[in-house]
């Protein structure tokens, strides 16, 4: 299949204008343009690269982070009490965890409640003196 595009990589009529556009415009696009025209045809491989590279760097530090599709932390250490002993010390943990979640929650509830009250007081008072204000004291009426 013909691929043609109007702006590739290459020496066009519409890159060229762009680039003089860039330049005329705000000098740093007239540069990327440039580097486009001039290295562009080397973008795919550049990005295939750079993805493999840290694709290998990710997974060397995920093998030695995970021990045996467990976190490292809970990988056993060959000594049965402390393995059961941090065991629970991780499961007490996690459980302090939990409650102090919920007390968190319960806390941003409270204070959400709090500011409601104190919005909805301060509306109310705003609707009390304007119903209370006369159409004389109000702005926006001509004095008669």
């Amino acid at each position: 299949m013909n691929q043609s595009a109007l702006i590739r990589p290459d020496w066009t009529p519409a890159t060229i204008a762009l680039m003089v556009l860039g330049f005329v415009v705000f000098w740093p696009l007239g540069l990327a343009m440039l580097a486009y025209i001039i290295f562009g045809d080397r973008l795919k491989t550049f990005k295939k690269d750079a993805n493999e590279s840290v694709d290998g760097l990710f997974a060397s530090w995920r093998g030695k982070c995970a021990g045996r599709g467990r976190p490292s932390f809970r990988a056993a250490t060959g000594n049965v009490a402390f393995d059961e002993w941090r065991d629970a010390e991780l499961s007490r943990l996690d459980e302090e965890r939990r409650k102090l979640d919920g007390m968190r929650a319960e806390f941003d509830a409270y204070v959400h409640e709090l500011r409601r009250a104190r919005d909805r007081e301060e509306f109310d008072r705003f609707m009390r003196e304007r119903r209370s204000a006369t159409p004389d004291d109000e702005p926006g009426f001509p004095a008669t």
